[in-house]
């Protein structure tokens, strides 16, 4: 009966516990940046590794990485624009899909948080480094369509990055301007434009000569 007791107590206070959670936004999205990185790991776990698959991530991260160190313009702001520093991580995604996407966009995130380090709050960090840059594995979702892809993997990146400045960068906003309009100043600049230089280069990208060479080793492996 004591257990009963107990267990309905423990039932009876989800509400308070969410309704408290609510009230601070760092807890909430500290919740959210969980739940999303378990239902990648679950993704990612349904992968089957071999030695062609582990060789182009690897060249993969390292031609991203490459792309991010010789960038156009760093933002006074805040953010850079490279020169499609994304794009191995979509073509990756494209070819082998969202799970491989995730992995291949995590990683790059852990690399780029070694890089350039800019740490506030450790859920900062998971929204300005590896969720953003695991977000572009949705591209995976549409093979077929090349540029929907690549616009859906910048907009869910853009927004990852966007929660982190209205939620953690909101203090330095100018008095009297939105936290909301804040983040969007900062990040909507160099997402635009990183955004529209990922569009451009996989629009004359041969993504069928491409896939042909990757299925090739593909069958190698």
């Amino acid at each position: 009966m004591s257990t009963i007791l107990k267990d309905l107590k423990v039932f009876l206070s989800i509400p308070q516990n969410l309704t408290e959670i609510l009230k601070h936004p760092t807890s909430l999205f500290a919740l959210l940046a969980v739940i999303l990185l378990i239902l990648a790991a679950i993704k990612i776990k349904k992968i089957k590794f071999n030695t062609s698959i582990v060789v182009q991530i690897g060249v993969a991260l390292a031609l991203a990485t490459v792309l991010k160190i010789f960038r156009i313009y760093h933002f006074p702001q805040g953010g850079s624009v490279t020169l499609g520093s994304m794009i191995p991580i979509l073509i990756l995604a494209f070819f082998y899909g969202p799970e491989v996407g995730f992995l291949t966009g995590f990683l790059y995130g852990i690399i780029s948080l070694i890089l350039g380090p800019y740490i506030l709050h450790p859920v900062q960090v998971l929204f300005d480094y590896p969720l953003p840059f695991m977000a572009i594995g949705l591209a995976g979702y549409f093979r077929d369509k090349k540029i929907l892809g690549t616009i859906v993997a910048v907009f869910a990146r853009f927004i990852c990055h966007f929660i982190s400045g209205v939620v953690f960068f909101g203090s330095f906003a100018p008095k009297g301007m939105s936290t909301y309009l804040y983040s969007l100043t900062i990040n909507g600049p160099f997402m635009a434009v990183e955004g529209g230089i990922c569009i451009v280069i996989m629009a004359f990208l041969p993504m069928k000569q491409l896939y042909s060479i990757f299925n090739k080793h593909r069958q190698m492996a």
